[in-house]
């Protein structure tokens, strides 16, 4: 999960927010956790929301995503999240300059 992340946002700061992995360029991209059945990946509402398709076969809610812990990871989606959340978040930050 980790290498996936950081190759789909090189030079993404590492850190830990509510005792969670998580990654950031000027914002919160992603965070995950572990749990007992499965593994939480929270890329924000919108995320979810512009996934909602490629995640129909996932637990999801507002802001967050399970995948089972005994199914691989889906590393190809997960990436495409990542990339869509560091695309969000520069476009966020181009809105702001004067």
């Amino acid at each position: 999960m980790h290498a996936c992340i950081r190759a789909a946002a090189p030079g993404a700061a590492e850190s830990l927010k509510w005792g969670m992995p998580a990654y950031s360029y000027r914002r919160i991209l992603v965070t995950f956790a572990v749990f007992r059945h499965h593994i939480g990946f929270y890329p924000t509402p919108s995320a979810v929301k512009a996934f909602e398709k490629s995640l129909s076969k996932f637990t999801t809610a507002k802001g967050s995503i399970q995948f089972p812990l005994e199914k691989s990871l889906p590393l190809s989606l997960i990436s495409k999240i990542t990339k869509y959340r560091v695309r969000e978040s520069l476009e966020a930050d181009a809105k702001w300059k004067p």
